[in-house]
């Protein structure tokens, strides 16, 4: 594999341990070429504690690191030698494809914006989330890269969603829904109205407003909203899976007789728990740069970052960021039909 992935070693509350252990699996698994961002000294303690026989691993020093209290823009300016900012530069001077992250989300968004750049045609990068659904994996886009959308933005946020389910999840003709009050198109406020006017002529498959019930229920593959929404709900999504997981541990526990029952039944929960966990997803790919971008969770596992640089290595290898410069194309023309 010719190419080169860069990850911020100093990202994430478990940095740099979960991190260096994430990439030495997923470079031995995936055969990857990996680049480790930060703090050389760091690094090489955490490389000692595993086997990095015979694989792609570079370092490349960073001596700063962005913390989760700084103001984003700020702190990119003022440490110049940050992981992230470093991470960012390699890949637009091309040494790596694609820059993963379990750092500052505001910071990553800003340094990909600023340093990578976006694509031709695409006004604003946005998150995607891949979440559990009824029948398998749903696509959510935005879900925190723009607080304050235009229709314009969700117009491309839903061409993104659908070139990612499509090339990456598989998905041969992603339904898309706009998340909405209601079903009917005459429900709303007047962005959402907006862009269903154009959705429904642009050359996607486009099955109209969807409630917040179909996130989760399987009825659509790609939900599309603006990142303040999107955020807002993922994050009391996970609450709500992680309470469900908390009661039934606590209500297992009540009794000999439950306790008893749960032996026989660990397998099932085992993949209850394996289908919820975010840790299975890798990252949040932030759609419309110009190189690869995976936004992991502050929390990540070293599973997570494995599975995050096996997402980057799929969005690489299937060229996904020319494929949405394509659509963007095709949808400003399509509207312009419209118009």
């Amino acid at each position: 594999m010719s190419f080169k992935i860069a990850i911020d070693a100093m990202g994430g509350d478990f940095a740099p341990q979960n991190v260096v252990y994430g990439a030495v699996q997923a470079a031995r698994e995936f055969n990857l070429n990996l680049i480790l961002v930060g703090r050389r000294d760091d690094i090489l303690m955490e490389l000692s504690k595993h086997d990095t026989a015979g694989l792609n691993i570079e370092i490349d020093n960073a001596s700063e690191v962005i913390g989760m209290e700084e103001q984003p823009t700020l702190a990119l300016r003022q440490k110049k030698d940050s992981s992230i900012r470093v991470g960012a530069r390699l890949v637009r001077e091309g040494k790596a494809m694609g820059l993963v992250s379990a750092g500052h989300t505001g910071a990553v968004l800003a340094a990909s914006k600023i340093l990578i750049g976006v694509i031709p045609g695409v006004d604003r990068p946005a998150l995607a989330a891949a979440v559990p659904n009824r029948r398998g994996t749903s696509i959510w886009i935005d879900v925190g890269a723009n607080i304050d959308c235009k229709p314009l933005h969700l117009k491309q946020f839903a061409v993104m969603g659908h070139l990612y389910a499509r090339e990456i999840m598989r998905i041969p003709n992603p339904r898309i829904g706009l998340l909405s009050i209601g079903e009917e198109d005459i429900k709303g406020n007047e962005k959402t109205k907006e862009v269903f006017k154009v959705l429904k002529e642009a050359n996607l498959n486009f099955i109209g407003n969807v409630e917040g019930s179909a996130v989760f229920n399987g009825e659509v593959d790609v939900i599309v909203c603006d990142g303040f929404v999107g955020n807002i709900s993922l994050k009391v999504a996970e609450s709500v899976l992680e309470t469900m997981v908390y009661l039934l541990k606590e209500e297992i526990s009540k009794t000999y007789s439950r306790q008893f029952g749960y032996f026989f039944l660990r397998p099932t929960f085992r993949e209850f728990k394996k289908r919820i966990d975010y840790a299975e997803y890798g990252g949040a790919p932030l759609l419309g740069t110009k190189g690869c971008v995976i936004i992991c969770h502050g929390k990540s596992s070293a599973k997570a970052i494995r599975n995050a640089l096996k997402v980057a290595r799929d969005f690489i290898q299937n060229n996904v960021g020319e494929r949405i410069y394509q659509e963007i194309k095709n949808l400003a023309e399509a509207e312009e039909r419209i118009l």
